[in-house]
């Protein structure tokens, strides 16, 4: 009887402990509309390594409304995004080798998605960060703040 409830407690146990783990990812979308549907992302303090995905919602191709995910410090956004419209279109609107980009997924038209799994080493907990679209226009629109949990 004894050696039964310990096994179920050991069962109970193992199968709480994926539940319990931290979620390691987070999907975001974006719109014919020039809008995000989040705010803020909250990357718990647990995870080494992050992934976004990204899912674009409308039907507008890339080339007129496409998308991207990209963040960077708060203070490095507008650089970013005015080097990223001189890049074009098939360096996905980002300046190539730009060390100010800490992650970003390509540009994505309607009902298309893409993901990116970053390392988190570079997030602090007192850190400003901004992800934002970089496609020409959409960045003072299209933002939201990306913070470490506590």
């Amino acid at each position: 009887m004894k050696t039964g409830r310990i096994a179920a407690l050991l069962l109970l146990a193992g199968l709480a402990g994926p539940a319990m783990a931290a979620q390691c990812e987070a999907e975001i979308e974006a719109n014919d509309a020039i809008q995000f549907n989040k705010k803020s992302i909250e990357v718990p303090k647990d995870c080494k390594k992050f992934t976004l995905k990204l899912k674009h919602t409308g039907k507008l191709p890339k080339a007129s409304m496409g998308h991207n995910w990209v963040v960077s410090k708060t203070a490095d956004v507008q650089g970013v995004a005015n080097d990223g419209i001189a890049a074009g279109l098939d360096k996905e609107y980002l300046k190539p080798g730009d060390a100010r980009v800490l992650a970003h997924t390509k540009v994505i038209g309607g009902g298309e998605s893409d993901s990116v799994t970053f390392d988190t080493g570079w997030l602090k907990p007192d850190g400003d960060y901004t992800y934002f679209c970089s496609f020409p226009g959409h960045s003072t629109a299209m933002r939201g703040k990306l913070t470490l949990g506590k």
